[in-house]
């Protein structure tokens, strides 16, 4: 298993349905755009260690549409998809996130690249959905986990 070389902060919002993740990278922000954007290096690290990523349908542009399933042993255990709003290279991403088994409980993710001090990376992600029950769920559905893990092996991903 892998140790996260650096925090996630999640923040989930009292007054408003919203996800805040702010976690830093020894990456540049144009390294940590492309995993984000690259279906080969998103597979690699997106998710808890216990899945595999398989991608569906992927085109990173402003407009462009994604899907991918998670995987454990050979057997699907979810699909995820979404559109790409705004794709800004190293800077922003703007898109839509929806799990297929809870259809009407679409998030709009803000994601932002910050160059910090030292060639370094800080991402910014604001999730917004409906209502606090729709974000409830998700914090309970094991999201933390596989951020935490997910953002780990980017750290390894960067490393390399």
């Amino acid at each position: 298993m892998t140790m996260a070389k650096h925090q996630t902060e999640i923040l989930a919002d009292e007054k408003v349905p919203t996800i805040r993740l702010v976690r830093e990278f020894d990456a540049t922000p144009e390294q940590v755009f492309r995993a984000h954007i690259d279906p080969q290096l998103y597979t690699q690290w997106v998710g808890p260690h216990s899945v595999t990523t398989r991608i569906l349908r992927w085109d990173a542009r402003t407009g462009g549409e994604w899907a991918f399933a998670n995987d454990r042993d050979g057997e699907e255990l979810a699909t995820f998809h979404g559109s790409f709003h705004e794709v800004r290279p190293n800077e922003r991403i703007v898109s839509t996130f929806t799990y297929d088994g809870e259809p009407d409980g679409v998030a709009l993710e803000t994601l932002t690249l910050e160059e910090i001090e030292g060639g370094r990376t800080r991402l910014r992600m604001l999730s917004v959905v409906q209502d606090f029950a729709t974000r409830d769920g998700m914090l309970a559905s094991g999201m933390e986990t596989g951020i935490h893990e997910g953002y780990a092996k980017l750290d390894e991903l960067l490393a390399k």
